[in-house]
């Protein structure tokens, strides 16, 4: 489940990136399929145990090329343990929500990233968010959880002010949003629910399958509905 499009970012053989707060790695595992020599960061060491054994899976699968080559980091975002201008890619994906010192987290992504190198920056969109926090504060109210909630347009003005020229945007996700409704609705841990277990049947179904009814569906959507927004970034030369 992809919410970037690594095509506009121009990930492939040759492209130095890092998925800061990679978490489970999806964004990771889709760069090193393309070729790109990737780090996975994140402060949680057991997601980047996973991650790493998950990178010799695909490389023993035959699914990385070989101009491909990944690793992971434990570490903490607001203080990048690399040198200025090291990334022609860098890609931060639903974390800064998370990060009371947002500001700082964007400085040190800009700081790593070369001249005329791109970036893509997700987080929650403002009004599905907006309704998760309406319904449940377990939602949101737990150590590690969001800390705030972005307009776009807020979040495009701070990238810009860290010295990032905003490329585009887009949304994904729109088939995900009721899915957290329902959660918050009925307590973000009642997974048992049936509206909950009948909904998360068919979004794996949906993964799993990606049946043109409801890819296109969803793309119809998420303009409206699409849970995260991304934005795309580059670094003046």
């Amino acid at each position: 489940m992809l919410t970037v499009d690594f095509d506009r970012l121009k990930v492939g053989p040759g492209v130095r990136a890092i998925d800061i707060g990679a978490g489970q790695g999806r964004h990771s595992y889709e760069m090193l399929r393309r070729g790109a020599d990737v780090i996975a960061f994140d402060q949680n060491e057991k997601d980047m145990s996973d991650v790493s054994e998950m990178f010799g899976a695909l490389v023993a699968a035959g699914e990385v090329p070989d101009s491909g080559n990944a690793t992971t980091q434990v570490g903490d975002a607001l203080g990048l343990p690399y040198a200025d201008a090291s990334f022609d890619v860098v890609l931060m994906s639903e974390i800064l929500e998370h990060i009371p010192d947002d500001e700082a987290a964007i400085a040190e992504m800009v700081r790593i990233l070369k001249p005329g190198g791109l970036a893509a920056v997700t987080v929650p969109r403002f009004w599905p968010e907006k309704i998760c926090w309406a319904l449940s504060d377990e939602y949101h109210e737990v150590e590690g959880g969001h800390v705030r909630i972005y307009r776009e347009s807020e979040l495009a003005d701070k990238l810009a002010a860290a010295g990032l020229e905003v490329t585009g945007s887009g949304h994904a996700h729109a088939l995900h949003a009721p899915y957290w409704w329902l959660k918050c609705a009925v307590g973000v841990d009642n997974d048992e629910n049936p509206l909950v277990r009948g909904y998360h049947k068919m979004l794996v179904w949906d993964m799993m399958s990606k049946p043109w009814v409801t890819r296109v569906g969803e793309q119809v959507l998420n303009p409206i509905v699409g849970k995260s927004v991304v934005i795309y970034l580059r670094k003046p030369a």
